[in-house]
């Protein structure tokens, strides 16, 4: 476990079961994972709590796994959470508070995942890169489902 002192709260960044999650005022700001820590079977990064669901399979050949389909009900998501896989190159995350206070910065290279849960965060791209970004859904649109915030 690490911890940084910031300003005005707490940066605490936590490792466990290969998924580094950062926290800032006991608050869940982003979980980073290496595709190359996959465990075997069907494991989950994301808590059942989130509203972004992230889950990795490592399965040998032959595997089968059962057929299914997924019940439709009512399900209530008040903020958009995203997941960004970078492919190839690599990237920066700057996180930050929904006041523009800095929290941290992180770099994602290839076969790494982000997850967005809670604060602002802002990307660099360091190298030509090839990145998968997946979030809650629907898309309201820019002027609905995002605010822009100052941090330079």
């Amino acid at each position: 476990m690490e911890f940084k002192i910031q300003l005005t709260g707490i940066l605490k960044i936590m490792k466990s079961n290969e998924v580094k999650k950062i926290y800032h005022d006991n608050v869940l700001y982003a979980a980073i994972f290496n595709l190359d820590d996959i465990s075997d079977g069907l494991d989950f990064i994301t808590s059942d709590e989130e509203f972004i669901q992230v889950g990795t399979w490592n399965y040998k050949k032959g595997k089968v796994l059962d057929a299914h389909y997924h019940n439709t009900f009512e399900r209530s998501a008040n903020k958009t959470q995203e997941m960004v896989l970078v492919l190839s190159g690599k990237i920066i995350c700057n996180l930050y508070t929904e006041t523009g206070e800095f929290i941290s910065t992180h770099e994602i290279d290839k076969n790494n995942i982000i997850i967005q849960f809670n604060g602002v965060h802002e990307y660099e791209i360091i190298e030509d890169s090839k990145v998968i970004e997946v979030k809650n859904g629907p898309y309201l649109g820019p002027e609905k489902d995002r605010t822009r915030v100052n941090v330079r």
